[in-house]
């Protein structure tokens, strides 16, 4: 199955964002070539742009105090696993401490290195990285693969605990319905929503039926229209009937 997510306001699009910007930047990571550490550094000056638009940390640890809250109350439940249960509780207190642990502004350790600044504002720039540009980053971006490795763990360590937080955060809420079959008649579906308190929708499609969903939402109600591409991965509107799973998802 290949699955779209489409989030309803803008907490979730900024955790959305966050969580594919880390997954990127800890996928060449593990790399060693030098274009691909370039990758890792120019991802870590979009997590701290994307950090720094809300104050996520305390909405973070607001959330994970009431997913913990919640869990409590299911202490003592003959249904429920206590092992499991205590592990989840643990997670999330762990997660907890690990952002109230964190110091200043996100990011600020990266604002505070001129360096690593100056990159970022050629970087901005198309093709401004260029070894006239900044020799010095020329000469780092020489140096063996576990010199540069280092350097980036280092840079990317203080901002893991936000990575871990919200990676609970969107664990739970994808977590949090159920998925219903549905089928778009002429590649158009609608559905009134009343106001729904739905943070995100799910569509699923199989990974080999070649559709799209264009999906605009708001609590009132939902309309997804599917397109097709065409030899040249143009879109191009789909008349056929498309069948796909659909999910709504709220904490």
């Amino acid at each position: 199955m290949i699955t779209y997510e489409y989030p309803f306001n803008e907490r979730i699009r900024t955790l959305l964002r966050l969580e594919d910007l880390f997954h990127k930047a800890n996928g060449f990571l593990q790399r060693d070539g030098s274009q691909e550490h370039h990758v890792v550094l120019l991802t870590l000056f979009e997590i701290l742009d994307v950090a720094g638009r809300a104050d996520l940390k305390m909405d973070l640890i607001q959330e994970l105090e009431r997913q913990r809250q919640s869990l409590l109350s299911y202490r003592n439940n003959p249904d429920i696993s206590e092992d499991a249960l205590s592990g989840a509780l643990y997670e999330i207190e762990q997660a907890s401490a690990a952002l109230l642990g964190m110091t200043g502004k996100i990011g600020q350790h990266l604002r505070d290195n001129d360096w690593l600044m100056s990159i970022k504002s050629r970087a901005s720039i198309p093709g401004g990285v260029c070894e006239f540009d900044l020799p010095s980053y020329h000469y780092w971006r020489h140096q063996d693969p576990g010199v540069r490795r280092d350097a980036l763990v280092a840079w990317l360590q203080p901002m893991l605990p936000l990575r871990d937080a919200l990676t609970i955060v969107l664990r739970l809420l994808r977590a949090s319905g159920r998925p219903e079959h549905h089928i778009a008649v002429g590649g158009a579906f609608q559905l009134m929503l009343g106001g729904s308190s739905s943070q995100m929708v799910r569509i699923s499609l199989k990974m080999h039926d070649p559709y799209i969903p264009e999906i605009s939402a708001n609590k009132y109600a939902l309309n997804i229209r599917f397109i097709r591409p065409d030899s040249d991965h143009r879109p191009r509107h789909c008349d056929n009937d498309v069948e796909f799973d659909m999910l709504f998802c709220n904490l």
